[in-house]
């Protein structure tokens, strides 16, 4: 831990992370600190803060390099230029050897890899953060890759999250920083993180992925073998497509482009309104596009290890909100923010709305085709945490997706108009939603739950009958013990003024004759007071 500390306090040093740290808004005393930090004899040099940012998380290693990753789909907390830098950090680290790979497969499998497979190429396809994929191929001759969990990446995980908190700990000390909440930052990274190292779910979320496209024209997801997936190995069919990123192969094989960037629209919009289930890592690296019928292509998708989902609610708020924007009706996008929840109820709908149009009325302003969605999306997030909006982790993961697609998309086809492209299914999907079809739609969904309880109809009718008058006795019951409790009371406190009043006459009988003797000397108005008191008295 000590050495993993030094470590990183020299990477630190090296490209001189403290400069990063808004000094002017930090206590007097850090400022203090740092102004005589020996820090500051080491030149900074020519690259930007973001760019020094990413080189030292490459240097720290496969943890950090991740943690960027998921730092940089945080816009809405970062500023622009950190996050574009850190968008750049490649997922390539060296590989581990051959004959380790082997061993963790076999000891994973409980079985010789001779047995398992009939060949295993012990050099890896490829190699990232968290673990790393080798070429295989089964006895029955189907070719297939093995994609294995680094050795002892956990331990190592564990203390480079333990020195995160630690460093998150001490963020909070700062103002600024403490806005960026550093230590749910950390938390939420830290699940991501550890859920990728059990790789069952990850395959889980591959076969629900391509159940959900099954027979599909737009996407096609390679089988998973569950027979020789563990939790840290897992074998997937191998595909041969073209990296989507490799222009000029698909130019090559004359791919229609502007189909194929549609059909990228088109997925992403069914995944999340369709389905409710999207891959969420849609990085260039994790897509490709197949070889057959270029004219009618087919996008392929790999490593489903990060999945999002919506509730119902927020699927219809979404969909309403975007086609608002459609409409630039600022005001509805506003009241479907209170109404969701999004933003406080406290919040005033007009001046949501018109903090809203000032951000949103010079982008719609352009061309429809450069107008980008994702960047759209990404504002009115940051309008409403100017309303104390809380950031849905759900929409956090839509908008880093949604992001990808719109520059995927814009890569192969520069004149794409995504708005266009998504309008019509958005209406479809919401007079879906809503009208006959929907209606029916839900019906059936609920027939089996409905048809369970449809029996039991008469008995609930029967128990909440029962509880009713048992309720209604209950409260006559009630109200017949509070009338006697009042009339107790009544009588108390008849009998305590007839107390009261034999008590004075008997007082005043015994002391009749003392009290002529002074009476008779007092003047009128003292009889009259005195008179008055007695009275008050008794009726008391």
């Amino acid at each position: 831990m000590l050495l993993r500390l030094l470590r990183i306090i020299w990477v630190v040093t090296r490209y001189r992370l403290d400069t990063l740290l808004p000094l002017q808004r930090l206590p007097w005393w850090l400022r203090l600190a740092f102004l005589f930090s020996p820090l500051r004899v080491v030149p900074v040099g020519r690259r930007t803060g973001g760019e020094r940012l990413r080189l030292a998380l490459e240097s720290l290693g496969p943890v950090f390099v991740k943690f960027g990753q998921l730092l940089s789909t945080r816009r809405d907390l970062l500023p622009e230029e950190i996050a574009d830098e850190l968008r750049r950090l490649q997922d390539q680290v060296p590989p581990f050897p051959g004959e380790e790979a082997r061993a963790l497969v076999e000891s994973e499998l409980r079985m010789p890899l001779d047995v398992a497979f009939a060949h295993f190429e012990p050099e890896p396809l490829a190699s990232a953060s968290i673990a790393q994929v080798h070429a295989a191929r089964l006895h029955s001759g189907e070719d297939v890759v093995v994609k294995i969990i680094r050795p002892a990446i956990d331990r190592v995980m564990r203390q480079d999250m333990a020195l995160m908190y630690r460093v998150a700990g001490l963020l909070t000390l700062l103002p600024e920083a403490r806005r960026l909440r550093p230590v749910e930052v950390v938390r939420d990274y830290e699940a991501t993180l550890f859920d990728e190292l059990d790789l069952r779910k990850e395959a889980a979320n591959t076969s629900q992925l391509k159940r959900n496209f099954n027979g599909s024209p737009l996407l096609y997801v390679p089988a998973i073998h569950w027979s020789l997936t563990r939790k840290r190995v897992m074998v997937q069919e191998r595909i041969h497509g073209i990296p989507v990123a490799d222009i000029a192969a698909l130019k090559a094989q004359g791919t229609d482009l502007k189909r194929l960037a549609e059909r990228g629209v088109e997925i992403f919009f069914t995944q999340v309104f369709r389905d409710n289930f999207f891959h969420a890592d849609m990085h260039p690296g994790n897509i490709f596009v197949a070889r057959e019928q270029p004219q009618d292509p087919q996008y392929i998708a790999i490593d489903c290890g990060i999945v999002g989902s919506l509730t119902r609610e927020d699927q219809d708020y979404l969909a309403r909100n975007l086609l608002a924007f459609f409409h630039q009706d600022y005001y509805q996008v506003a009241a479907l923010h209170i109404e969701s929840g999004w933003v406080g109820e406290e919040t005033r709908a007009n001046e949501f709305a018109a903090a809203i149009r000032t951000v949103c009325e010079p982008i719609l302003e352009k061309p429809l085709k450069d107008i980008s969605f994702g960047q759209v999306l990404l504002g009115l997030f940051q309008t409403a945490r100017r309303f104390n909006m809380e950031v849905q982790p759900q929409l956090v993961l839509l908008q880093k997706t949604l992001l990808n697609i719109e520059g995927l998309g814009r890569q192969l086809y520069p004149d794409l108009d995504l708005w266009s492209t998504a309008k019509p299914y958005l209406e479809r999907w919401m007079q879906e939603r809503a009208g006959a079809v929907g209606l029916w739609e839900s019906l059936k969904r609920q027939a089996p739950e409905l048809s369970r309880q449809l029996p039991e109809l008469p008995s609930v009718a029967h128990q909440a009958l029962s509880r009713l008058e048992q309720e209604h006795r209950q409260r006559r019951r009630q109200a017949l013990a509070l009338s006697g409790i009042q009339r107790h009371l009544r009588a108390g406190r008849r009998g305590g003024r007839r107390l009261r009043l034999g008590l004075l006459l008997a007082a005043l009988a015994l002391a009749w004759q003392p009290l002529t003797e002074w009476a008779a000397n007092q003047p009128w108005p003292v009889l009259a007071a005195g008179l008055i008191g007695l009275v008050l008295l008794a009726w008391q």
